[in-house]
């Protein structure tokens, strides 16, 4: 399956840019024959935004009618993250849609990270896993797939492609190099991480989003600026060169 990434700089509150800008990302996406786009972190409406429970947006409001529509136009669908209002209670969360702009997955972001996240943000409780054109899927956020328990329960779970938004910023460059790649080849999974690029308020993003194959190798990365990056994800790999911690791993 080809699927896509967009490295953006972040919308900082302005939706109509944000949305504008998804469907230009879209189209171009769908162009090169990707199935599924990744966007950053709380695209909707920038992570960094200090108004982010004003601006939260309910699932299934107006603006998921809105992606829908982008996503049945273009041909593509999205992985889209957004700060959610769920009565009282925000949460930080990321919904995909298919190419027909069906919504196929819902998550909320189950590592909060620092005191800023956990002021703002509920954590959420569960894993989403589904299937996309065959391809068994699961969706995480940022600091989720740091995590090392969290990428082996869903390889356990069968799943070969974590779709990851996320606004990995300075001094953080590590996890875009290293992080991301090891857990990738330690758990035989492909991982699309899809950060931010510029400055956000406090904040300068690290760039480097990339799809980390099953062998810990980048398909594409990303430099510091805007990118829009397409690559193909393998099906069959060489098990000689998978991970086999799941079945070694001896506990004592």
């Amino acid at each position: 399956m080809r699927v896509a990434l967009w490295q953006v700089p972040s919308p900082a509150g302005d939706i109509e840019s944000a949305m504008a800008g998804l469907r230009a990302a879209l189209t171009a996406a769908a162009a090169q024959g990707a199935r599924m786009l990744v966007a950053p972190e709380v695209l909707l409406p920038g992570y960094n935004q200090d108004n982010i429970g004003e601006l939260a947006q309910a699932r299934g409001g107006a603006w998921t009618q809105a992606v829908a529509d982008i996503c049945r136009e273009a041909g593509c669908g999205v992985t889209l993250s957004y700060a959610e209002r769920d009565g009282d209670t925000v949460y930080n969360a990321a919904t995909a849609f298919d190419a027909t702009g069906a919504e196929v997955a819902h998550y909320r972001k189950i590592q909060l990270y620092g005191p800023r996240e956990k002021a703002i943000y509920q954590p959420g409780d569960a894993y989403a896993v589904f299937d996309l054109e065959g391809v068994r899927c699961a969706l995480m956020i940022c600091y989720d797939v740091e995590f090392a328990p969290h990428v082996a329960a869903l390889a356990a779970k069968g799943v070969k492609l974590i779709l990851c938004p996320t606004a990995n910023m300075m001094p953080f460059t590590h996890v875009v190099r290293f992080t991301v790649p090891a857990m990738a080849a330690n758990h035989g999974v492909t991982i699309v991480y899809a950060n931010y690029c510029g400055v956000e308020g406090d904040l300068t993003y690290v760039g480097g989003s990339l799809i980390a194959d099953p062998y810990g190798e980048p398909l594409v990365q990303a430099g510091l600026g805007p990118a829009l990056l397409v690559a193909d994800v393998p099906q069959t790999f060489d098990p000689y060169l998978l991970s086999s911690q799941a079945r070694d791993y001896r506990e004592i």
